[in-house]
């Protein structure tokens, strides 16, 4: 059999720069090798369209214990009714969440993009915004990240939304699910929560879970905090009232919809070796030692922000309380997130460039840079380590244009970074 030389040589390379830099992208993480043998298994050879007893190829008697025990664990997991593994990722989770629940035109609230919300949640640019009207909530004071439920409430009780949805990409606070069901039980939207970010955390029992309070559906992603392959799942409860039916039919059965729009309605056969790694996942993230880690995320998250606030950075809502900072890079230093970004870069540590509230920068070189604690703490960084990464990170960003400085800085780091081994080497 042939060698693929020219892959593998880049596999390689990506593995070495993963383990000689530090990943400090929010939304990334390092799988351990039970996940990547699940996703390189054989279940990648095998159609399983359909759903467990009802597939319509043969052979399924593997694949349907698989994804059973995937369903189990994440029911487990975030106590709820039901859960669908098929989603093929985070995105089309929400595209299947939204169309099982609405109809073209009907409304939906959701948190500002320059506030923290995500693309996914009806930003003009994505085709979403073409199906459903959208309308928007934002933060009150950027001091302290604190939603205007005032506004919010007055908003839903004029626009009448049929979902209330919840959930972010760059919003450095819990959120108060108690007081979102409220306004959103008071003009009958379906309260969703959209915890890609966080599902980990809601998992190892750090941050609260969104079905305590009320909440109907939850979208996620199974990588981020959850430590598992790149791909999506939606988890429910069981019925509903639905405004949109005649008075007859005003309740239904969230999980039926849920999964009629995933098959057939959006997607064919599912992945079922990452299914298989999501199975491998959840696991993972039921055992006592993963609350350790949820609970290590946020702490070194809290004392990284404390140490970067010390250093000059300017942070959006001054803190956090989970596990991402948004920094505010033009006010601190007077350039965009772009450049930092390719600083930071340069000496090894990864973040990304976005947008902050109420940004005058377009987002293509947005005034922020958001970074978080989650792939760090994976590889057994604790608070401790965090004062020198809030160090390397100024000395990357004042030195930037020093060359020798930052080929100094970068050594470093990678010195640090190779004393802590990824996963999947252990």
């Amino acid at each position: 059999m042939h060698t693929d030389d020219a892959v593998i040589k880049l596999i390689k390379a990506e593995e070495k720069r993963q383990r000689e830099g530090l990943e400090l992208i929010p939304s990334e993480n390092y799988v351990s090798r039970a996940v990547l043998d699940a996703m390189g298994s054989v279940f990648t050879n095998k159609y399983s369209e359909g759903y467990i007893g009802k597939r319509y190829y043969g052979g399924q008697e593997n694949t349907d214990k698989i994804e059973q025990l995937a369903i189990d664990r994440a029911k487990a997991l975030f106590n709820c009714d039901h859960a669908n593994v098929q989603p093929l990722g985070g995105a089309t989770a929400n595209e299947i969440m939204y169309n099982s629940w609405l109809e073209p035109g009907d409304t939906v609230m959701a948190m500002r993009l320059d506030h923290g919300g995500h693309l996914t949640h009806g930003h003009p640019v994505t085709y979403l915004a073409k199906q459903y009207n959208f309308v928007r909530y934002g933060i009150k004071n950027i001091e302290t990240g604190e939603i205007d439920f005032e506004a919010l409430r007055a908003t839903a009780l004029k626009e009448k939304p049929k979902m209330l949805l919840v959930g972010f990409s760059a919003y450095p606070r819990e959120l108060d699910y108690a007081k979102f069901a409220e306004i959103g039980n008071e003009v009958g939207a379906v309260l969703v929560a959209d915890m890609a970010h966080i599902s980990g955390l809601i998992a190892g029992k750090a941050l609260k879970n969104p079905f305590d309070y009320g909440f109907h559906i939850m979208t996620s992603t199974t990588h981020k905090t959850l430590r598992g392959p790149r791909s999506g799942m939606i988890l429910s409860m069981g019925t509903v009232s639905n405004p949109l039916k005649a008075p007859d039919k005003t309740v239904e059965n969230l999980p039926t919809l849920i999964d009629r729009m995933t098959f057939p309605g959006m997607q064919g056969g599912p992945h079922m070796h990452t299914i298989a790694a999501k199975a491998v996942c959840f696991y993972e993230a039921m055992q006592p030692e993963y609350q350790n880690y949820a609970q290590q995320v946020i702490k070194n998250a809290k004392k990284l922000a404390d140490s970067l606030m010390e250093r000059g950075f300017k942070l959006i809502t001054n803190g956090t309380d989970n596990h991402l900072l948004l920094c505010d890079i033009k006010t601190s230093f007077g350039i965009h997130g772009g450049v930092a970004e390719e600083a930071l870069d340069a000496i090894g540590l990864t973040m990304n460039k976005n947008s902050i509230p109420n940004d005058t920068e377009p987002p293509f070189r947005p005034s922020g840079l958001r970074l978080g604690t989650p792939a760090m703490t994976t590889r057994g960084l604790t608070e401790d380590h965090m004062e020198q990464i809030a160090e390397w990170m100024l000395q990357g960003i004042v030195h930037r244009s020093d060359a020798k400085k930052m080929a100094s800085l970068r050594a470093e780091t990678k010195e640090f970074a190779l004393k802590f081994p990824m996963p999947s080497d252990v």
